[in-house]
């Protein structure tokens, strides 16, 4: 039993720390994002409701994230 124990706080230990990098590096890309674009995103999704930009960046980070969980998993 102790055995089975062992393995599965493995994996929440992995778990746990795969979804820090995973997170860290969602950040990461938004940071860039934020460097990247001449205006500000926040204020074009906030204040001005464009809807089409928050679809793209919504997407976008879909996309990164699926990316890293097949990185992760590899």
């Amino acid at each position: 039993m102790d055995y089975l124990s062992g393995i599965q706080l493995a994996e929440l230990i992995s778990t746990v720390f795969y979804t820090f990098i995973g997170v860290a590096l969602m950040w990461v890309v938004w940071k860039v994002l934020d460097v990247l674009t001449p205006f500000s995103i926040v204020k074009e999704i906030e204040e001005d409701q464009n809807m089409a930009l928050a679809i793209l960046i919504g997407l976008l980070f879909v996309s990164i994230a699926i990316i890293i969980a097949a990185v992760i998993l590899s």
